[in-house]
């Protein structure tokens, strides 16, 4: 299971302001590394691979917008979020335009902030969950079939899955021994993810474990604060 933190890269000039948005940010469980300029900034981008960017707009030898412009032709899909201490518009769509994830005007709160970046890591993962033509699979000792939403095995009838337990099944499935985040399962089934449709997804995995039953070896397990594991004993 992939438990690594998510690394975030933060440029900013402000030294003080940086280093205590990297210790917020640390403590909420983000591997995060510090630039304090444009320059710096893309040679630490180009050293390693992050999953988020934070960039200060207003900085002395290379400025956000044209850090952005460097990222974005190494990498066209991480995700960038802007910082600057002036709300103006033509700056707000400059942003936008070399494909700004989100934007905040400082002094900003800095819940809405990790807020913000958790929503937009989870999308991504959305967008990265791993697309298969494949719908006939072997779990353990069962046979599913994700096409025709049949969960079979041995010696008893095929049992004919509802959509959103096929859904959910499958995307466990595509995540076999590794981490189903809670975040992604709601936003790709439900396309929500509020208190009553994490407790519809609470329902739909009690079920599944029901019929998983059936082999010892396979099981769902819940990560506490995380999301689900369907695991599977060799």
């Amino acid at each position: 299971m992939n438990t690594e933190p998510k690394k975030i890269l933060i440029v900013e000039d402000d030294f003080n302001f940086g280093s205590i948005l990297k210790d917020y940010l640390a403590l909420n469980d983000y591997d995060v590394t510090l630039a304090k300029n444009g320059i710096e900034g893309f040679q630490k981008f180009k050293k390693d691979t992050f999953d988020l960017c934070i960039l200060d707009v207003m900085m002395p030898y290379k400025d956000g917008f044209s850090l952005a412009k460097e990222i974005r032709e190494k990498n066209e899909e991480v995700p960038l979020v802007f910082l600057t201490a002036k709300n103006l518009k033509d700056d707000v769509l400059r942003g936008f335009k070399l494909g700004a994830d989100d934007y905040l005007t400082k002094p900003f709160d800095s819940e809405v902030l990790l807020a913000k970046i958790k929503a937009i890591i989870n999308r991504k993962n959305i967008v990265n969950i791993p697309e298969t033509d494949t719908f006939e699979f072997t779990v353990g000792k069962f046979s599913y079939n994700s096409k025709l939403r049949y969960l079979n095995i041995a010696s008893q009838e095929p049992l004919k899955l509802s959509p959103k337990e096929n859904q959910l099944l499958r995307l466990l499935v595509l995540h076999v021994n590794d981490l189903l985040p809670r975040e992604v399962a709601l936003n790709k089934i439900w396309r929500d993810d509020n208190y009553f449709t994490s407790r519809s997804m609470d329902v739909y995995i009690a079920k599944l474990r029901k019929y998983l039953k059936a082999d010892s070896n396979v099981e769902i397990l819940n990560i506490h604060g995380e999301g689900f594991r369907l695991v599977v004993n060799s």
